[in-house]
């Protein structure tokens, strides 16, 4: 739906915003800006959703932004979902080695959800289209050429036949070989591939029998998602050296022989799917933005599969740049705001390819890796590495530096869910935020609090509210993505809202003033 409020847009442009590539990260862009009214149209390249799931894990930050949208329960699948009580023990692994625990770091649980990533694209690409997104399988972006106005872009469908799509802005979320990036002129820099991978969907004819997660053997390794009556997913892991050739296909003979030669044993197998290829390239785009182009997920950055924190990463990069973009877009956004898109999600991806490289370095399978993975398993049981590692693969230690002294404790940090009681009834700190717009939590009935934030009343809700949990703070600003901008402690008064408010939501509305 349109608003009508749309300020940054030549009058010659069909739509606001095109997303380039329909997985889960541009599904989910997409149906962050319909929250505010930004018309969008994703173009998808293959005609059908393939049902692939390369990923299957959410990580604890992936999880607790996706509630603040309402959407964590309608990305987990089946009659089970993932309870919010914290848990005494989640195990999980680095590098393979099992002694990791994420229990310590999670301060809103669930530390891990089970959602294979075909489920959730299904569910961000419903909620998108309900929404009104425009979404267009089948079509391929063969250009992309930008002005200071617009961008355009040329499709070619299935059938060959060429068009031209004018938008105010593109976000590439193409993937690792990405059109939008190539035709921007960002760099794609980082190590080249030093291992081959194969993955890949086959029925175990004895799926008992079979190795179960995780096995390393002087020859590489495997891992295996068992299921007793359908297809298996199974993954081998060769040191030996790099694909030959990278693009050519995997046939049945080469993936049962490879996972056959690290297992040391026949494997039984039949109707295999998804083939692929994969390796261990680390690559990233030196900028997140060129002029009117923008990057997320696999565009922006890819990695050898650790975890899941590939997925995780572009799905966070959806939420941080969804209302940056739609407040350019609407002509609200204050200068500067759209580069914090780059400043605050780059060195995150950063960071996750460098524990992925680690991890890969520890996985090696030769008995010069032994002593190394055993010391790093002792290592692992001392609760500081513990608890940097689990931090670090869960995303619980993303913090941004949102402009505020150290003194504000809370800013730049995620805040973690709490009911509250206000005039209008219970809530939650998360429920707040599903309408996609920032909050001003007034935790103490402050007038003075109010008044500092009235002449942002029309981008920003201030909610007086007593949470059920006491809170160190008498008064938090939320960006929409959770975290806080502003907060204050006994004493400190309105001290720094009004330039918090500037900073991320603009100037106050014209003769309302700020404190």
């Amino acid at each position: 739906m349109n608003t009508g409020l749309a300020q940054d847009t030549a009058d010659d442009v069909d739509v606001d915003v095109v997303i380039v590539g329909g997985g889960p990260v541009g599904m989910l862009l997409a149906g962050e800006l319909a929250l505010y009214g930004i018309r969008t149209t994703v173009l998808e390249k293959e005609s059908e959703p393939s049902g692939e799931s390369k990923a299957g894990t959410l990580h604890a930050r992936t999880a607790q932004t996706l509630h603040r949208r309402g959407l964590l329960e309608a990305v987990q699948p089946g009659r089970y979902v993932a309870g919010r009580s914290p848990q005494r023990h989640v195990p999980f692994h680095f590098g393979g080695l099992p002694q990791l625990d994420l229990a310590p770091v999670i301060e809103e649980f669930p530390a891990l959800v089970g959602s294979p990533q075909a489920y959730a694209e299904e569910v961000f690409a419903r909620r998108a289209t309900l929404s009104g997104v425009r979404i267009v399988r089948g079509a391929e972006v063969t250009d992309v050429v930008q002005s200071d106005r617009l961008v355009e872009l040329t499709t070619r469908q299935k059938r060959g036949a060429e068009g031209i799509l004018r938008a105010s802005w593109v976000v590439g979320c193409d993937g690792a070989r990405s059109v939008v990036r190539k035709r921007a002129g960002i760099d794609f820099v980082g190590t080249l591939p030093t291992i081959s991978c194969l993955m890949g969907e086959v029925v175990l004819a004895d799926p008992l029998g079979a190795p179960s997660g995780w096995q390393r053997t002087p020859r590489g390794w495997t891992i295996f998602w068992v299921s007793p009556s359908g297809h298996s997913r199974v993954g081998t892991y060769d040191f030996r050296g790099p694909h030959p050739d990278r693009s050519s296909p995997v046939t049945f003979e080469e993936f049962r022989s490879e996972v056959e030669r690290i297992v040391g044993h026949p494997v039984e197998m039949s109707e295999p799917r998804y083939l692929s290829r994969f390796s261990d390239a680390a690559l990233q785009a030196e900028r997140y933005r060129a002029g009117r182009v923008l990057l997320a997920g696999d565009s922006a950055h890819v990695h050898f599969p650790a975890g899941g924190q590939g997925l995780n990463t572009g799905l966070q990069d959806a939420v941080n740049l969804a209302w940056k973009l739609a407040a350019h877009v609407r002509g609200e956004a204050p200068a500067g705001l759209l580069d914090t898109y780059h400043t605050e999600r780059h060195p995150v991806a950063a960071r996750v390819l460098e524990n992925v490289r680690a991890q890969v370095a520890l996985m090696h399978p030769g008995p010069a890796t032994d002593s190394l993975r055993r010391l790093f398993g002792d290592l692992m049981s001392v609760p500081e590495v513990n608890a940097y590692l689990a931090g670090m693969v869960s995303g619980a230690d993303i913090g941004y530096d949102v402009g505020r002294p150290a003194t504000d404790r809370l800013a730049g940090r995620f805040i973690p869910e709490t009911r509250l009681k206000t005039a209008d009834g219970e809530t939650t700190l998360a429920a707040l935020l599903w309408t996609g717009r920032p909050v001003l939590l007034d935790l103490a009935d402050r007038p003075e609090v109010r008044r500092a934030a009235a002449g942002w009343a029309r981008r920003v809700d201030v909610v007086t509210a007593h949470p059920e949990e006491e809170l160190p703070v008498d008064a938090i600003l939320l960006r929409p993505d959770g975290y806080a901008a502003w907060s204050s402690f006994g004493g400190s008064g309105t001290e720094g809202l009004p330039e918090a408010l500037r900073r991320w939501f603009g100037e106050p509305a014209e003769g309302a003033g700020a404190a």
